[in-house]
């Protein structure tokens, strides 16, 4: 408010280098602390004087300078756009081949928080030549500047299959799946991130991440210590499985599957979250992989995730993953009823708190898994409650069964199921009524009376 940018603005050019480094210090926590001083400072056509004089700077200045772009991009796409018109980028690029580790990672960053807003601005990163300069950074012995690279390529890849691409063909996937085993956490939540952001776009690049010997490595991750590393560790596993049966296959051959779903025993929380997807994807492909998730004892965490979790995302996500597990077979079905999550589901369904989102994932899960449950006892404590858009599923399983199957006929009546049934009001001619009248003419006249 007192004008101070405009103050520093002609010292940035002072003949001390330690007052221009000091001024563009100043500059740069201006620029970090809120958008509206970040505008500021770019109105003030600082930029182009703090870029034009950057090759011949020291090293402190360098790193200063970087410090401001990356303060000033934070903020917005706009603000990240104005540092690439003034050709901030082609200066970065200087730094980025600098010999000193301190300006080198503060480059890296800048372009993390240039990339990081949109495809276009990814793009303008690629195109100054960035690249196989940040592949290089992460080789370097510095944990700091491999950590801030690694973060960097993850930004850049993350907006598409062509940017994802320019980071693989700089051979970033070699280097980045080496340091998987790196003892230090915040690198390896980098690089596991870095390799989920290549994987997601395509089932090539999935393939090129798997053909770098990532398994069975990965699956330390997902007893990691550190909560980010496991989530990430997670992401990755769900990045690679969602695509094909073929690569679900090899997660659930290296030993996957059962590690997913020990971290998902574990851990809380959004930790769960990657996890639980993977073994939705894993189930949705085919009966045989939603054997398998079934054989490694999935169902239970799943339901746990229902009831422990208050977050209705998670829940939403827990829903999701048990209908795809029980919509291939009555076996399948029959697995999940019996875990009793049949009830839980409702529920979660009628319950006024659910956000929209939940009640739809925990009503689709219901019909998938009842279309196909022949197991009676599970379906018996429904008629009771469920209200009758899901009736309909469950009268229609009844109908399926009791034709064939005496034993289930007699318990039918005597748990009263056959009164219930006498109960629901359907639209003649609908579905419902077929369903009733189906059952119906199971038994002699006088017991239906």
């Amino acid at each position: 408010n007192s004008g101070v940018v405009c103050l520093l603005r002609p010292l940035l050019l002072d003949v001390v280098p330690s007052i221009r480094q000091t001024t563009a210090l100043a500059l740069g926590r201006l620029a970090d602390y809120d958008m509206d001083l970040a505008e500021a400072v770019v109105r003030a056509g600082i930029l182009p004087q703090l870029v034009c004089a950057l090759p011949e700077e020291n090293r402190y200045y360098k790193k200063t300078a970087a410090f401001v772009l990356r303060a000033i991009a934070k903020h917005s796409p706009q603000l990240a756009q104005a540092i690439v018109q003034c050709g901030a980028l082609e200066m970065l690029v200087i730094c980025l081949e600098d010999f000193d580790p301190g300006v080198k990672e503060g480059a890296s960053w800048a372009f993390g928080y240039i990339a990081r807003h949109n495809p276009e601005l990814s793009q303008a990163v690629v195109d100054a030549g960035a690249v196989p300069l940040l592949v290089l950074c992460i080789q370097e012995p510095e944990i700091a500047l491999k950590r801030i690279a690694a973060s960097t390529l993850s930004d850049i890849s993350k907006h598409s299959p062509e940017l994802a691409q320019t980071v693989v063909d700089a051979g970033a996937i070699a280097h980045l799946a080496q340091m998987i085993q790196n003892p230090d956490a915040k690198l390896k939540r980098q690089v596991l991130s870095a390799l989920s952001q290549i994987a997601k776009h395509s089932l090539d690049l999935a393939e090129l991440v798997v053909e770098a010997e990532i398994f069975p490595v990965v699956l330390t991750c997902l007893k990691d210590s550190d909560e980010y590393v496991k989530k990430n560790g997670a992401t990755l596993i769900r990045e690679i499985a969602k695509h094909t049966p073929e690569l679900s296959q090899l997660v659930v051959n290296s030993g996957g599957v059962a590690a997913v779903i020990d971290c998902i025993g574990s851990s809380r929380g959004t930790v769960r979250l990657p996890g639980i997807m993977t073994l939705g994807y894993v189930a949705a492909h085919s009966e045989n992989l939603s054997m398998a998730v079934i054989v490694s004892k999935g169902i239970p965490p799943l339901c746990v995730c229902l009831i422990e979790e208050h977050e209705d995302h998670i829940k939403a996500a827990a829903a999701w993953a048990l209908g795809q597990i029980g919509r291939h077979t009555a076996e399948h079905a029959r697995h999940v009823a019996a875990a009793n999550v049949l009830p839980t589901l409702l529920d979660i369904y009628v319950d006024a708190r659910s956000s929209e989102d939940l009640k739809m994932k925990a009503s689709k899960a219901l019909k998938n898994i009842l279309q196909k449950c022949t197991y009676l006892p599970a379906l018996e404590p429904l008629l009771h409650e469920a209200p009758p858009n899901i009736m309909k599923h469950i009268i229609g399983q009844f109908s399926k069964v009791l034709p064939h199957d005496s034993k289930a006929r007699r318990l039918f009546v005597t748990t009263g199921g056959l009164k219930k049934v006498q109960e629901i009001k359907a639209e003649p001619g609908s579905l419902l009524q077929e369903y009733i009248n189906t059952i119906n003419n199971c038994y002699p006249e006088e017991i239906v009376r």
